[in-house]
């Protein structure tokens, strides 16, 4: 099985922007931060790159095999910015200082929201997204797209790492009230049931 590489990258340009934007301005004041420097953005890249290499090609073979999807690129860059919301395309990363562990962690959530997307495999997954879409049609629209995602998540966390380690995870979101949702959901339906219907739906 292919896995892609995830090659860490930086853009100043890029990371520039994020550094002046007013609402990044805003949450850093309100936690007193500073938007880190290049040295130290680079500093933990260094840092996170060896212990992300150790267990990339497992995480990215687990992710295709419990999903059910392809992998359709051989490289996937990850853009490392100081202080973002992380999101999965283009997929952008921001530093977590206190935790390497969650970076890891926030890193893979971004990936399966990848694998999800990558060429083809919106519509290979098609009926397996309108079926989520319709079991769960009172619930949010985030709350929607992350409960088969969660469920991925759980096995990887499960397969991988441990328990402990996913109710941190699940403990850091949940003031947001749709991730939160979403994996009660997960958690009292089971992520095996709920791979298993998405996966039995796919072309």
């Amino acid at each position: 099985m292919k896995t892609p590489e995830i090659e860490f990258r930086y853009s100043n340009i890029y990371d520039e922007g994020y550094s002046k934007y007013k609402w990044v301005q805003e949450r850093l004041k309100k936690e007193g931060r500073k938007y880190p420097p290049y040295e130290k953005i680079m500093k933990y890249v260094k840092e996170i790159e060896p212990k992300w290499r150790k267990i990339e090609k497992k995480v990215l073979t687990e992710l295709s095999k419990i999903s059910g999807l392809k992998w359709k690129e051989e490289k996937i860059i990850c853009y490392i910015v100081g202080y973002a919301t992380p999101f999965s395309d283009p997929l952008t990363m921001p530093i977590y200082p206190r935790s390497q562990e969650y970076f890891i962690d926030t890193l893979i959530h971004e990936l399966i929201h990848q694998l999800f997307t990558q060429k083809g495999n919106l519509n290979i997954s098609d009926k397996s997204w309108k079926y989520i879409f319709k079991k769960y049609k009172k619930e949010a629209y985030n709350t929607k797209i992350h409960i088969p995602l969660h469920a991925i998540h759980s096995y990887i966390y499960l397969k991988l790492f441990t328990k402990k380690r996913m109710q941190k995870g699940i403990d850091y979101i949940s003031f947001l009230p749709d991730y939160k949702r979403s994996w009660e959901i997960v958690r009292k339906e089971g992520y095996k049931k709920i791979i298993t219907e998405f996966n039995r739906r796919l072309k």
